[in-house]
């Protein structure tokens, strides 16, 4: 009989040993994440070239976190699953998975470039999720602090060395937004002033600096040739059609009316190193905050 119990204990004891589905154990905590979160594009090649390359760039750094994506554009998200059968999470959907993993540190990394309409969503959604986690950060957008213009600046002066020549301007195209951050634009128009980069300009596409204003400066200037590169993270739709198209609204159409030669750049600032960079610190402040 004594051998029956013991036999009977011993084999309850080694069913509680087995993993966790058993029921014995609760479930394992998952690894930290980071939870980089974009507006997205539908766009392939500049995707995986900026938010693709500021996303390896943080799993580089921080090996210890696992990195995840999610966009905030259902539209893009719904597309890019209809035409090539890709699947990423929005916002909530990304959450709710970090939660049924069981992830119980997680640092949210949004690439806005600064803290308009969207950011300002992300961090609402995540404030939502606060009492699922132990530890949470979210991590400020790339133009936050003095430090962030100025070194935005200087990566950008960089990275146009090459055709940053007598006569010609440089002409960033900004998005805009009617959010009192589109303050954002004049400060960091004032930031390039600083590094004495005279010959820059910022315009955006909705909101102001217009391109009208960007014109005015240009004559003023007396410039001859016009450089167009998006302020954006992705060379996306703005930057392909708004900026670069053949349509008689695009920039690109209008500068060339008003006398001037034109070329443009392609390139979202995702694919500068210095950015990257940025974004990087950005997380690790972030992480820091969780100490």
């Amino acid at each position: 009989m004594l051998r029956k119990v013991f036999a009977a204990v011993l084999a309850a004891a080694m069913l509680c040993a087995l993993p966790v589905f058993t029921g014995c154990e609760e479930k394992k905590e998952a690894r930290p994440v980071i939870l980089m979160v974009s507006f997205g594009t539908s766009y392939n090649d500049s995707r995986e070239k900026t938010i693709g390359a500021i996303e390896k760039a943080v799993e580089k750094e921080f090996s210890g976190y696992e990195v995840r994506r999610a966009f905030t554009s259902q539209i893009i998200i719904d597309k890019l699953k209809e035409r090539d059968g890709l699947e990423i999470d929005n916002i909530e959907g990304a959450l709710d998975r970090l939660v049924a993993d069981n992830v119980r540190t997680l640092v949210v990394q949004p690439t806005h470039v600064m803290s308009g309409y969207e950011y300002d969503d992300v961090v609402a959604a995540v404030e939502k999720y606060s009492d699922k986690f132990d530890k949470l950060a979210i991590g400020k957008p790339l133009l936050t602090s003095d430090e962030d213009y100025a070194e935005l600046a200087q990566a950008l002066i960089n990275e146009t060395a090459d055709y940053n020549q007598k006569d010609t301007a440089i002409v960033f195209m900004g998005h805009g937004t009617e959010h009192e951050s589109n303050a954002t634009y004049a400060r960091f128009q004032r930031a390039l002033a600083d590094s004495k980069a005279d010959n820059y300009f910022v315009g955006t596409v909705e909101a102001t600096p217009t391109l009208d204003d960007v014109i005015q400066s240009l004559q003023n200037g007396k410039y001859k040739k016009v450089v167009l590169e998006p302020l954006m993270v992705v060379a996306g739709d703005h930057a392909n059609n708004d900026m670069a198209g053949d349509e008689d609204d695009s920039w690109k159409s209008q500068l060339s009316k008003e006398g001037f030669k034109v070329e443009c750049v392609l390139k979202g600032m995702g694919e500068i190193e210095g950015v990257r960079k940025m974004y990087v610190r950005h997380v690790e402040d972030a992480i820091n905050s969780l100490k």
